[in-house]
């Protein structure tokens, strides 16, 4: 890596914005609650980044750069949001928001989602079905009644696709527990 400034080439700026465009949305989304807001603040970073040839230290500092940089346009778009209706007072909690904590649990939340994503896309179709609908709340009864098997089905397919998720998120187990500590 080196100590010298350098600025992203077209190639490297599209493959940073193909790569974390989606991630960032989600981030902003955490602070926003609004879709279309979330995904103008981050092509505001992105169209910044372009426009200013920011000059970057270390391109693994880039990620993170980009965090803080969607998080602060977030934080003072609700700002301006909230000195706009300041009659209405939508109540947002500007200290937590720009705590250090919550912004650290919303990094770890949306790379550790991506993650476990990433490893349900790797394991079969039946498997992945089971879990995602008992992520969405769904009791083992009402998986089985959807997907017409028995109820004993659903618990070995869940048994399975948990130790193949384990297997495959072993590297990460570090990451998703500080996630659930903070």
């Amino acid at each position: 890596m080196s100590k010298e400034n350098i600025a992203l080439t077209p190639k490297e700026y599209k493959q940073l914005f193909e790569a974390l465009y989606t991630p960032l949305c989600l981030f902003a989304h955490r602070y926003l609650k609004n879709t279309e807001d979330s995904r103008d603040v981050v092509q505001d970073v992105f169209v910044n980044i372009w426009q200013k040839k920011i000059m970057i230290k270390d391109k693994a500092a880039t990620k993170s750069y980009l965090y803080t940089a969607v998080r602060n346009k977030c934080l003072d778009f609700l700002k301006s949001s909230y000195s706009r209706t300041k009659s209405q007072r939508i109540g947002l909690d500007m200290m937590h928001l720009e705590g250090e904590s919550f912004f650290i649990r919303e990094v770890l939340l949306v790379e550790t989602s991506e993650k476990v994503d990433k490893a349900l896309d790797s394991i079969p179709k039946k498997y992945k079905k089971v879990i995602k609908l008992g992520m969405r709340g769904l009791t083992n009864d009402q998986i089985a009644e959807r997907l017409q098997v028995s109820v004993n089905t659903i618990k070995s397919q869940k048994k399975v696709a948990y130790r193949k998720l384990k297997l495959l998120l072993k590297n990460d187990i570090f990451q998703i527990l500080l996630l659930f500590s903070l």
